[in-house]
């Protein structure tokens, strides 16, 4: 045999069978140990295949492989061929006792292929959570207790915009915005040292967080706590929630607001009008309520289609809020019925000269994708606190005062004390 350069404890394997093969690749696996050698009568063994992809010499004949091997004086040999007379002529050879065979090979070589499986099979779980958290929709970020990044999955790369090794060894507060980046190294070290919880336990908590273009938005956050070594980890499941919080948001307006003139509805305007009355009561300043419904609209959505009256009724809406102030509410009741509120007038005939102000408005034809059409008003009218001074009994009124002006004529208003 030609000497090699070799590094860790040199072995001779005899037997290139299971055993031979699996303790080969143990020993290949492992810088503590180099085969110098590998000996079994089969030429076809499967041991050599995987001795010549490393260029390791083989054989045939134990004694010719013992005596290639004799420039190795530590050299130790396994002996799996189950021919005990290999010992003797090792122990010729060498001159000590330095084979392991029969039963203490056996051993041996369960061990090793029991060690194999698991290692075979934690690389398969391995594999598997790295999968999964390569493939989950969450972001999954690991930090240290000193606040560093050790751990940042695609989901996280894609919702915050950092690949991972931009954010590899960085403190994660990088993600955060102020005040929260400023207060999460006071956090961190309170924790480490007194267990004070404020986000670890807490599942989807919302918080805000910060892309890497600068740009913040709603994220949902569930913190805990892992030993690994003797260090302490702490690994945050992230969901981006943007789409979640709009769509909350689209319902809450959808609750308060006409869905199509973007109104403040029935509800909400109860609500505006409650506070207004309570406010005026306090400052002893009167407001008004305008019932409008319109005169023709029925016609026009008959005659033309839904279509056309839903773009009447926004272009009335348009022309409501531009007649009023900016303290002043124009809201949709349903249907073609307005109701307006007048904010701290000083007397009954503001209100009066602002319906006629609505009624002109309505005055000029409406385009109707290419069709021209025209409505009227019929406005009721009612004060406070002169006719109530309860915010439901004032719409009542001013109902029952629209009543009165439709059947008096339309295009006109009247008011509640007039009727």
């Amino acid at each position: 045999m030609t000497s090699r350069i070799i590094s860790g404890q040199p072995v001779l394997i005899i037997g290139a069978g299971r055993g031979g093969t699996a303790l080969l690749e143990m020993f290949m696996e492992d810088n503590m140990a180099s085969v110098v050698a590998i000996v079994d009568t089969n030429p076809d063994a499967p041991g050599f295949e995987l001795a010549r992809k490393y260029d390791i010499p083989t054989y045939t004949d134990a004694e010719t492989a013992l005596q290639a091997c004799k420039e190795y004086s530590d050299c130790i040999i396994y002996n799996l061929s189950h021919d005990d007379a290999v010992a003797e002529i090792a122990r010729e050879v060498f001159g000590d006792y330095r084979v392991t065979s029969g039963a203490e090979v056996k051993l041996f070589w369960q061990m090793v292929t029991n060690l194999k499986q698991i290692k075979v099979e934690l690389e398969k779980s391995q594999d598997q959570l790295q999968a999964i958290i390569h493939n989950v929709m969450d972001g999954i970020i690991t930090i240290d207790e000193s606040g560093l990044i050790q751990g940042f999955n695609p989901a996280a790369e894609r919702i915050f915009g950092y690949t991972s090794q931009e954010v590899a060894g960085k403190n994660v507060k990088l993600l955060m915005p102020e005040p929260e980046r400023s207060a999460h190294d006071g956090y961190l070290h309170r924790y480490v040292h007194s267990q004070e919880k404020r986000v670890l336990g807490v599942r989807g908590r919302e918080v805000l967080a910060v892309r890497k273009d600068g740009a913040t938005f709603p994220m949902e956050l569930s913190a805990s706590e892992m030993s690994l070594g003797g260090q302490s980890y702490f690994i945050g499941i992230v969901r981006d929630i943007t789409e979640r919080k709009e769509a909350e948001d689209r319902i809450a307006h959808l609750a308060h607001f006409d869905y199509l003139t973007n109104l403040p509805n029935r509800a909400s305007f109860l609500n505006i009008l409650d506070h207004s009355v309570a406010l005026s009561m306090r400052n002893k300043s009167m407001l008004a309520v305008l019932f409008v419904d319109l005169d023709g609209f029925k016609q026009i959505n008959d005659t033309l289609g839904h279509e056309a009256g839903d773009l009447l009724l926004k272009g009335v809406s348009e022309r409501f809020k531009q007649s009023v102030r900016d303290s002043d509410t124009v809201a949709r009741l349903g249907g073609d019925e307005f109701i307006v509120l007048l904010q701290s007038i000083d007397n009954a005939e503001s209100a009066g000269l602002l319906a006629e102000k609505l009624v002109k408005v309505l005055a000029e034809p409406f385009d109707l994708a290419g069709q021209a059409a025209k409505v009227g008003a019929s406005i009721g009218i009612s004060l406070f606190p002169d006719d109530a001074s309860e915010s439901r009994e004032l719409v009542k009124q001013a109902d029952e005062a629209m009543y009165v002006a439709k059947h008096s004529g339309k295009n006109i208003w009247k008011f509640y004390r007039d009727k």
